[in-house]
């Protein structure tokens, strides 16, 4: 019965890892046609807002799908990081860039802050794809500016992405790391529930750890040993 199981599981995983990185291209292929009529801008304002909702939930699509995939990998044991030299100011700044149009639509600004850190070593593609998972959040949940924030330390970096929202309600807190988390009043509400898992199984494929800032605001803080 158990071997069934296991089998089961198994088969689950696998199934979900290939659906998710054949998903991925299609969507990439619906979101630049999109993007490609904005730019022609031969539409009144209601076409406008349901291209731009389209373009967005693209994103949401390919997030997802990303999500999907290393969910499916680190279940397996198989969440390989490939360690390089990053300059902190163009990770933060490539993050940005990736939804600073979406943020101006909302009459938001993102901003980096690098503080006392000028590389982080880390695999470029899994620590981009968690600040990604974060700043989505911030977007979806938060308020205010967004800020992405790099910090030194002797044993490692801090990331840190904050916004000015309500932050985490007390009884989401303890288990916003885990997998399909979701809270009915708060900022985890209305998602898939997996960003924050993300964020954890980077963090620790990397030896380090993700918390949850306490205090005004809303924020969520990656550590990553040197």
């Amino acid at each position: 019965m158990l071997v069934r199981l296991h089998r089961s599981f198994e088969r689950e995983r696998h199934f979900v890892a290939d659906a998710s990185h054949e998903l991925r291209t299609p969507i990439a292929v619906i979101k630049t046609e999109l993007e490609g009529a904005l730019a022609t801008a031969d539409y009144g304002p209601e076409v406008r807002a349901a291209l731009v909702a389209a373009v967005e939930e693209c994103d949401h699509l390919i997030q997802l799908a990303e999500d999907l995939l290393l969910i499916a990998r680190a279940g397996e044991g198989e969440l390989p990081v490939r360690r390089e030299a990053i300059p902190a100011d163009e990770l933060l700044a490539g993050v940005r860039a990736r939804f600073v149009d979406r943020a101006a639509r909302q009459g938001r600004a993102i901003r980096v802050d690098v503080d006392g850190v000028d590389r982080v070593s880390a695999d470029p593609l899994r620590l981009r794809q968690a600040l990604r998972n974060l700043v989505d959040n911030a977007l979806r949940h938060g308020d205010g500016e967004i800020v992405l924030r790099a910090h030194g330390s002797p044993d490692g970096v801090e990331l840190v992405v904050s916004d000015a929202g309500p932050g985490f309600a007390s009884g989401i807190a303890p288990r916003a790391f885990q997998r399909f988390a979701r809270g009915d009043q708060d900022r985890m509400g209305g998602g898939t529930g997996l960003g924050l898992a993300i964020v954890r199984a980077v963090a620790e494929a990397h030896g380090g750890t993700a918390t949850i800032v306490l205090g005004t605001g809303a924020g969520v803080r990656l550590w990553l040993p040197h």
